[in-house]
């Protein structure tokens, strides 16, 4: 039986891997981690904007593996501070500031507007490239409001602060399983499967 087509999950992000290990099952391919492919190099988020960010880290990782390699660029926009933190939610507090620290100085920067005026979506970019440069990109997001203090023990980022109304509760408060059936990451995943199931079976 011949081996399945090996799919490099290039994030080193524990959280971001915890959440797309069961978004990717199904799929005609193995997936792999960086660990696995023995890659220690970090790809710098040198774009301007989400998806220059994707699709650099998925063509740099899939030519360092040989593999087709899905990354993805993730942020948080909010309204009242005009698109910020964007490309730079994970650098917005400091380049090495904590979940903690990124969140509390978002609020901070929110402390005098009002929660109508607290709209706020998360945004998904994510990158498929295959190791002869072919390379798809596609787009999740979800809505939501940004609260007053942070809440909840799950998931990681800005999920403690990232109110969603239609299920009265922050991102921070859902199992994998709810936030894997709403979040922005995992609709970028819906999106992007059957771009790699075609990838897959043409090899």
């Amino acid at each position: 039986m011949t081996e399945p087509a090996k799919l490099l999950v290039a994030t080193n992000n524990p959280g971001k891997l915890r959440e797309y290990i069961p978004l990717l099952a199904g799929l005609p391919f193995k997936l792999v981690t960086l660990a696995d492919a023995g890659i220690t190099d970090d790809v710098e988020e040198t774009g301007t904007s989400m998806e220059q960010n994707a699709i650099h880290k998925a063509t740099v990782y899939s030519s360092l593996s040989g593999f087709i390699a899905l990354a993805d660029d993730s942020g948080l926009e909010v309204d009242a501070l005009g698109g910020e933190p964007g490309p730079l939610s994970r650098r917005y507090a400091g380049d090495n500031a904590s979940d903690k620290e990124r969140n509390e100085y978002l609020l901070s920067k929110l402390r005098d507007v009002p929660w109508e005026r607290r709209g706020a979506r998360f945004r998904c970019i994510i990158a498929i490239a295959t190791p002869e440069a072919q390379v798809e990109t596609v787009e999740g997001v979800c809505e939501g409001v940004i609260a007053f203090d942070c809440r909840g023990g799950s998931g990681f980022g800005y999920d403690p602060i990232f109110y969603l109304p239609e299920l009265d509760k922050r991102m921070a408060e859902l199992t994998l399983d709810e936030k894997n059936e709403i979040s922005h990451r995992a609709r970028a995943a819906q999106k992007a499967r059957p771009i790699i199931e075609k990838l897959g079976y043409n090899r």
